[in-house]
C-alpha cells in the first residue's frame, strides 16, 4: 500500500488544504486540490506498470524512449471522485473511462448502499484504477468491484483515494478477491458512530459541488 503522507512532499499541502475549514469555502481550490492528488497517485501508479522501448524522431535525430505498455481503465464513482479522477485522466490521457453512481442510504443500523447507474468498457486484463476520494467503510468500493466484475475480470485493481480509514483499509482486504493495490494520501483515525472518516475532512462532494437536497 502506497501512503502519500508517509514523506514530507507538497502533497501533505494539498491534503491539508483540503482538510482546512478556512480554505474548503474555495470550491475550486477544493477540485484543484483533489484534482492534484489524484495526478500524483497517478504517476506513483505508473510506476508499476509494464515499459516498451520504443524510438521517436526529434528535428535532429532519433531518440529512444521507454513507454508505458498498457492504458489504464478508469473507474470513477460518483459525484465526489469527478476532480479527483480527472487528476489520474490529465496523466493517462489515452486511458478509457468507466462511472459508477454510488451512494449510501442514511438510516438506523447498517449502512447500505446502492449503485443508481454504471457504465463500463471491457475490463478482462485490463489495469484498473478505481477513484474515490474517501474510503470510509470500503462498502461502496466493494460494491463497485462487485459491479464492475460484470464488464470482465481485470488483471489488477489499483483502487486511490485521497483519505482512508483503517476500518475501510480491512473491510477492503477482506471482501475484495482479485488482485489489489491501494495508493492513498493519508489514513486517518477512525471511523465515527455514522461511519464518516475522523478527523477527515467532510462530504467532498458537497464540498467540491455545493449541498446536495
Amino acid at each position: 500500500m502506497f501512503v502519500l503522507t508517509e514523506n514530507d512532499t507538497v502533497g501533505s499541502q494539498f491534503i491539508a488544504e483540503l482538510r482546512d475549514v478556512t480554505v474548503q469555502g474555495d470550491r475550486l481550490r477544493f477540485r484543484k486540490n483533489l484534482e492534484r492528488i489524484g495526478e500524483i497517485l497517478a504517476y506513483e501508479i505508473s510506476k508499476t506498470f509494464p515499459y516498451t522501448q520504443k524510438t521517436v524522431d526529434t528535428p535532429l535525430a532519433r531518440a529512444e524512449v521507454r513507454l508505458p505498455a498498457v492504458n489504464p481503465v478508469l473507474i470513477a464513482v460518483l459525484r465526489a471522485s469527478l476532480p479527483f479522477y480527472n487528476g489520474f485522466l490529465n496523466f493517462f490521457d489515452k486511458a478509457e473511462s468507466g462511472f459508477i453512481g454510488a451512494f449510501r442510504e442514511e438510516g438506523e443500523g447498517e449502512i447500505k448502499i446502492n449503485l443508481g447507474y454504471h457504465a463500463s468498457p471491457d475490463l478482462t486484463d485490463k489495469t484498473v484504477i478505481l477513484a474515490d476520494p474517501m474510503l470510509a467503510t470500503g462498502k461502496s468500493f466493494v460494491r463497485t468491484v462487485d459491479t464492475i466484475l460484470s464488464h470482465g475480470t481485470p488483471k489488477i485493481i489499483h483502487i486511490a483515494a485521497a483519505i482512508a480509514s483503517p476500518e475501510g483499509i480491512e473491510y477492503l482486504r477482506k471482501n475484495i478477491t482479485v488482485p489489489l493495490q491501494l495508493w492513498v494520501g493519508a489514513i486517518d483515525q477512525s471511523l465515527d458512530a455514522q461511519s464518516y472518516i475522523v478527523p477527515g475532512l467532510g462530504d467532498a462532494g458537497d464540498l467540491a459541488f455545493g449541498e446536495k437536497l
